[in-house]
């Protein structure tokens, strides 16, 4: 299917946690919005390929995603090759969305880094005629995204634009704490992580209302692009969207 919107994750989580009330508020607009995920996130210390799957369909259901789809790379292998490439560009000439999103290219998870590099040149090589692929053995006509833009992770950086997310960041939450393996549970035997820290989940709302203070919101999401994003002054004073593409 078309998608409006089309997200790349390294695994099961990265969306929802980066910009999960994005899409949940591009969903509530009416746009068709997907996901597909990387690797099943099999090398995660806490749960298992099956509790994630479960995990990411729940969430999908909570952001009411139009497409979610997992590609089953192989988890904390996530550098750029031929063949990955080619599996992203297949699936970017499929579902021909209008905004791509990445990973940010800097990040503490390799797999991020590795994500971000192989969404970048794919959403460059898809334009191209002379790189030909195939989708259930018909050829596909080639197809570029409008915008390129990345999403925030662990670390930081200076934001292109910020997303008002004040009226989906609890819907993101939910979908965010629908993986229960990943985060802090009292009663886990599982060993500690990164983020199964109990002031995680604290940092991630702390986050959302730093960057939604930054814009007079309540809550917000940062974002990053390579290129320069029109504003349409007229669009923004009328109170609509700020830019031409979100």
């Amino acid at each position: 299917m078309n998608l409006d919107v089309l997200i790349f994750a390294a695994h099961p989580d990265d969306a929802e946690l980066s910009m999960g009330g994005t899409i949940a508020k591009l969903s509530k607009l009416g746009l068709t919005v997907g996901v597909i995920d990387l690797t099943k996130g099999e090398l995660g210390t806490r749960g298992t390929e099956e509790t994630r799957k479960r995990e990411a369909d729940k969430a999908a259901e909570i952001l009411s995603l139009a497409h979610r789809e997992n590609l089953g790379l192989k988890d904390g292998s996530i550098k750029f090759n031929d063949d990955y490439l080619k599996r992203i560009i297949i699936k970017i000439r499929k579902h021909k969305p209008k905004l791509l999103f990445a990973p940010y290219f800097n990040d503490r998870h390799p797999d991020h880094i590795g994500a971000s590099q192989l969404v970048k040149e794919a959403f460059f090589f898809s334009g191209l005629h002379k790189i030909e692929t195939e989708e259930n053995n018909r050829p596909q006509i080639p197809f570029r995204p409008q915008k390129l833009f990345y999403y925030m992770q662990t670390y930081e950086f200076k934001p292109s634009f910020i997303f008002d997310i004040s009226e989906t960041f609890e819907t993101k939450m939910q979908a965010v704490l629908t993986y229960d393996t990943q985060f802090h549970q009292p009663e886990s035997k599982e060993p500690e992580t990164f983020i199964s820290q109990p002031i995680f989940i604290q940092f991630i709302e702390a986050r959302a209302k730093y960057f939604g203070f930054k814009i007079g919101k309540q809550y917000g999401e940062a974002f990053f692009s390579e290129e320069e994003i029109e504003l349409d002054i007229a669009v923004f004073l009328n109170g609509t969207s700020k830019n031409k593409y979100l």
